[in-house]
């Protein structure tokens, strides 16, 4: 299952970053056809997968959730605080898209941590602090076992899981996924790689246009 998870997204993004010339994102993630009607007529639509409602206590210890990523885009992403293989690259990359939308109210970032037995809100306030991190544009979260790995898998569509077998007990993919304004996955990109993220910040660029009408 978790090969499965890694692969589809894989060729998401591939789907996603083809065309660097999209005037339009792709909506990722699984759809089913529903029946309307309009003026009378039945025609066929898509519905999409969307992010469900979430509550989480963020690095300040406030209580956050979903209604505080309405009517804007965010980058997401799964970590914890003390992993030493590709967190530290991630969040390095993670930092560069923040600092280019630094204090844009329309932009925000979401980071879970994985580790719920000692990443307390009081140690992601540590986390956030070495980064320089300030404010709440970008949320360090903390919830429970089932809530973080839950929403990773069905849908975020990352893998992260507990696992015995690995020196730290914990494994994550290093994926930062682009959700819009109606919670929709837009993009997936590998934030290990700084080409895929630069290509994030490209396509952060086209939703916001598509969202705002504008860009940074």
């Amino acid at each position: 299952m978790k090969k499965v998870l890694f692969f589809v997204l894989l060729s998401l993004f591939f789907n996603s970053c083809s065309d660097t010339s999209l005037k339009k994102l792709p909506i990722l993630g699984e759809r089913e056809p529903i029946e309307k009607t309009v003026n009378g007529k039945v025609i066929i639509d898509t519905l999409y997968q969307t992010i469900p409602p979430f509550t989480y206590f963020n690095q300040d210890s406030i209580l956050i959730s979903d209604k505080d990523f309405d009517n804007k885009i965010y980058v997401t992403d799964f970590f914890f605080t003390s992993c030493n293989t590709i967190c530290p690259i991630m969040h390095r990359n993670m930092l560069n898209v923040y600092n280019k939308y630094k204090g844009d109210q329309k932009v925000k970032f979401l980071s879970h941590t994985i580790d719920i037995k000692y990443d307390l809100p009081s140690r992601l306030k540590k986390y956030a602090t070495k980064l320089g991190i300030e404010g709440n544009q970008w949320e360090f979260v903390h919830g429970s076992r089932d809530s973080i790995f839950n929403i990773a898998a069905k849908s975020y569509l990352v893998a992260a899981y507990e696992d015995n077998t690995d020196p730290q007990g914990l494994v994550h993919q290093g994926w930062f996924i682009l959700v819009d304004t109606k919670k929709q996955i837009r993009g997936a990109y590998d934030g290990t790689k700084e080409d895929q993220v630069k290509q994030l910040m490209l396509d952060m660029d086209i939703l916001l246009k598509e969202e705002f009408g504008d860009a940074k």
